[in-house]
C-alpha cells in the first residue's frame, strides 16, 4: 500500500508539471521555425566525408556551440522519422505529419500521395484565422521570386513544403493568390518585424548555402567555403533579427530545426540539433535547458498544433507516443 502511494504521488506529480508546461507554452504568440541542412548533432561524423560534419563541439559552427547552446532550451534525443530520407519527406512530415510515401526529392505535383483535400498545418491554422507565412531565401545567383514558386527556378522548391498542396498551389498556378499572399521572398521577414506585421506562424527557409546543404559550388564567394561554417554565420547574423523584435519578445517562441541526420549505422537518424529560444522556454533564452526525451518531427508538428489549439492532429502527431515540446518550456509561475 506503501508503494502505491508513492507511485500515485509520482504520477500526479508528473501529471501536474506536464499541465503546467502547456499552460505556459499556451502563452506563445508567435512561431518561427528556421529550418537547417544534413547536420548531426553528434554521431559516428560519417557526414564529414561528404562536407556534413557533426556539429556539436565543431569549430565550423562557432555561434552554435559559443552562443545557441548556451542560451537555448534544447533536446539532445530528437531524430528525424525512422529512414525519412532525403530531405523532402522530413519537410513533409513537419507540414502533415507523413511523408505520403515518398522517399526522393521531388517538385510540387509529383506526390502521388497529396491529394486536392490533404490536410495539412497551414490550412489548419488558417482555417482557425491565425495568420501564416513562409519566407525563402533566392538561391545565389537567381532572383527574388515574385510568382509562386513551383520548381527549381528560384528556390530549393523540396524544402518549402505548403506550396505542394493544392489549396497553396491552386492547382500548379505560378499566379496563385492564396500562395503569393502567404509564400513570400526572405527579404520580406525584416521589413515585417520592423512593421509589426509578422503573421502568428512564420516558417524560413534559407538557401542551400546558408542551410548547410553539401555539394553546393555557386555560393557568394565574400563567404566562407565551408557550408557548416557559412550555415552558422546565417545563423548568427539573422536569429539576432528576429530575436530582436516585439514579435519575438512578447510571446515568441523560435525554433531553429534540422531537418535530417546524415551520419550511418545507428546514427543514420540522429540525433539531430533543435533550439528553442523564447522568453518562455525554459532558460528564458538566456541560458540552456536540455532534457533526454525522445522526440522526432511529429512532436513538433503536434506542439505547433497545440500552441494554436487547431485540430486535428495530423499523422504522426496524433500518435499517443508522440511527445510533444512542451517540457522546453517554464512552468507555470516560474519567472527564470
Amino acid at each position: 500500500m506503501k508503494h502505491l502511494r508513492g507511485v500515485l504521488t509520482l504520477l500526479f506529480s508528473l501529471i501536474v508539471t506536464v499541465g503546467l508546461a502547456h499552460s505556459q507554452m499556451s502563452k506563445v504568440k508567435t512561431v518561427f521555425v528556421v529550418m537547417m541542412e544534413n547536420h548531426n548533432r553528434e554521431g559516428n561524423d560519417a557526414g564529414a566525408s561528404f562536407n556534413d560534419p557533426d556539429i556539436d563541439h565543431n569549430p565550423l559552427a562557432p555561434y552554435i556551440n559559443g552562443t545557441l547552446k548556451k542560451i537555448a532550451a534544447q533536446p539532445l534525443q530528437y531524430f528525424n522519422p525512422p529512414g525519412n530520407h532525403p530531405s523532402q519527406p522530413n519537410y513533409l512530415w513537419l507540414e502533415a505529419g507523413t511523408n505520403f510515401g515518398q522517399l526522393g526529392d521531388t517538385q510540387p505535383g509529383q506526390v502521388p500521395g497529396i491529394t486536392p483535400h490533404t490536410m495539412h498545418l497551414v490550412r489548419l491554422l488558417q482555417d482557425a484565422g491565425i495568420s501564416w507565412k513562409a519566407y525563402a531565401e533566392h538561391d545565389y545567383g537567381s532572383s527574388e521570386f515574385h510568382v509562386c514558386p513551383l520548381d527549381f527556378s528560384y528556390v530549393d522548391v523540396n524544402h518549402l513544403a505548403p506550396v505542394y498542396f493544392n489549396d497553396v498551389n491552386d492547382g500548379l498556378n505560378p499566379e496563385s493568390p492564396e500562395c503569393l499572399a502567404h509564400v513570400v521572398p526572405f527579404s520580406h521577414l525584416a521589413k515585417d518585424l520592423t512593421a509589426h506585421t509578422t503573421a502568428q506562424y512564420n516558417l524560413i527557409i534559407p538557401n542551400l548555402c546558408h542551410q548547410g546543404h553539401e555539394g553546393i559550388a555557386s555560393c557568394d564567394p565574400s563567404e566562407p567555403g565551408s557550408n557548416t561554417l557559412r550555415s552558422d554565420q546565417w545563423l548568427k547574423k539573422n536569429l539576432r533579427v528576429i530575436q530582436a523584435s516585439n514579435a519575438y519578445k512578447e510571446g515568441g517562441a523560435l525554433f531553429v530545426i534540422w531537418d535530417e541526420a546524415e551520419d550511418t549505422d545507428q546514427f543514420s537518424d540522429g540525433p539531430i540539433f533543435v533550439f528553442l529560444l523564447s522568453p518562455l522556454a525554459k532558460g528564458g533564452g538566456k541560458r540552456a535547458y536540455t532534457n533526454r526525451i525522445h522526440y522526432d518531427h511529429s512532436s513538433t508538428l503536434k506542439t505547433i498544433e497545440e500552441i494554436f489549439n487547431v485540430t486535428p492532429l495530423l499523422g504522426g502527431a496524433a500518435d499517443p507516443k508522440t511527445q510533444d515540446l512542451s517540457d522546453l518550456f517554464k512552468s507555470d509561475g516560474a519567472r527564470k
